[in-house]
């Protein structure tokens, strides 16, 4: 029989020693679990159940199409991005109140972060919120026909652009500054950021999942010249609100920029004797 490491109570193979009994599957799994979820794991746990809900966050939207619907699908993504923007503030404070900062968290907290937000204004940017009104422009003189249609959600593709350019700017000077040893943490600007990001996305939703779809089902031959934006009010607050958005999100990058001119600048030169 060979002989167990000292105090170990196992083989060096690993296995339970001949003649104890095992602690079988379920001691195993509740082994595993309590190795899992210690406090050094708990805050990396919380990112990853970001990403995951944000696939989940992703694949209901990619199911409702204006003005078909469903609703509900619009009600329960606004729900799945509140609690991902919840596991963003809990992930940080339980790091930082249980010391356990780690890299993987430092890479992966931003990575969940701008995969939710990111991904959010690029679908409400997409058809899924367009309402396509009908034809305008026919008839009349030195007017060429054109397809008249408007975006629901009130996030346009130019927004989506400035606030993934944002992101793209304070990644890479973060970057650039942490590689030379300057601390660049979150200012608090960012925190503003993030907190009217996540009011916001599911704001939009919500007003959006509000809109009654009663005559809304167009066909191409409706005429009409130009499109009656108050017959929608919800649309009309949701575009109020991804514009403050989108404004809070490319003023949040001076500070950042700022700061950065600041650790960069060159010292001058000591003044010789």
């Amino acid at each position: 029989m060979p002989v167990g490491f000292k105090g170990s109570g196992h083989t060096p193979s690993g296995d339970p020693p001949l003649g104890r009994p095992s602690r079988g599957r379920a001691g195993v799994v509740s082994w595993s679990m309590a190795a899992l979820l210690t406090r050094s794991n708990i805050p990396n746990l919380l990112t990853c159940l970001r990403l995951v809900l944000a696939a989940g966050f992703f694949a209901l939207l990619s199911g409702y199409q204006f003005p078909e619907g469903p609703e509900w699908l619009l009600r329960a993504a606004a729900g799945l991005f509140v609690v991902a923007a919840a596991t963003d503030a809990l992930d940080g404070y339980l790091a930082r109140t249980w010391n356990a900062v780690s890299a993987f968290g430092r890479i992966m907290d931003p990575f969940a972060d701008k995969v939710l937000v990111l991904g959010a204004f690029v679908m409400l940017a997409g058809p899924g919120f367009t309402l396509v009104e009908g034809w305008g422009g026919i008839g009349v003189p030195g007017r060429s026909p054109e397809l008249l249609s408007t975006q629901i959600s009130g996030v346009a593709p130019w927004m989506a652009i400035v606030i993934l350019a944002r992101e793209l700017l304070v990644t890479t000077i973060r970057a650039v500054l942490e590689s030379r040893g300057i601390d660049f943490s979150a200012s608090g600007s960012g925190k503003a950021k993030m907190v009217v990001q996540s009011v916001g996305v599911p704001a939009i939703l919500l007003l959006c999942s509000g809109i009654e779809a009663t005559s809304m089902h167009f066909m191409t031959t409706v005429l009409i010249d130009e499109l009656r934006p108050g017959q929608y009010p919800q649309a009309q607050l949701a575009r109020v609100i991804a514009w403050l958005v989108t404004i809070v999100t490319a003023w949040s990058a001076v500070p950042y920029v700022t700061r950065a001119a600041t650790a960069l600048r060159p010292s001058p030169p000591e003044a010789s004797e």
